[in-house]
């Protein structure tokens, strides 16, 4: 089995080959590739790379598969004695990457 852990936008994700990712928006157009060369842990069968921080030559290629919004968040405030009462809501920005290749050297 083969499967990488990349530092992406200030976050770490566990990665596999032809898994589908969900994260925060990526300035990328749709279909585009991105080679992420973050590769803080690298294994593949019984060989285990890690980094320090990174591993050398270590890469994980992605396609951009869309982007869009994630669930609604209701946020609602209160204050006390004052019949103050307000409910916003916040969509996050999201993409969806497509984990191609997962390679070292």
């Amino acid at each position: 089995m083969k499967y990488a852990v990349i530092l992406f936008q200030g976050k770490q994700y566990r990665v596999e080959e032809g898994m589908s990712l969900t994260l925060d928006r990526v300035a990328e157009e749709e279909k585009k590739s991105l080679t992420l060369k973050d590769v803080l842990l690298f294994v593949d069968g019984d060989t285990v790379k890690i980094g320090a921080p990174y591993v050398d030559g270590a890469t994980v290629k992605a396609t951009v598969l869309s982007h869009g919004r994630g669930e609604k968040i209701r946020v609602a405030t209160f204050k006390a004695k004052s019949k103050e009462r307000k409910t916003i809501g916040h969509r996050q920005a999201e993409t969806v990457l497509k984990i191609d290749t997962i390679s070292a050297k």
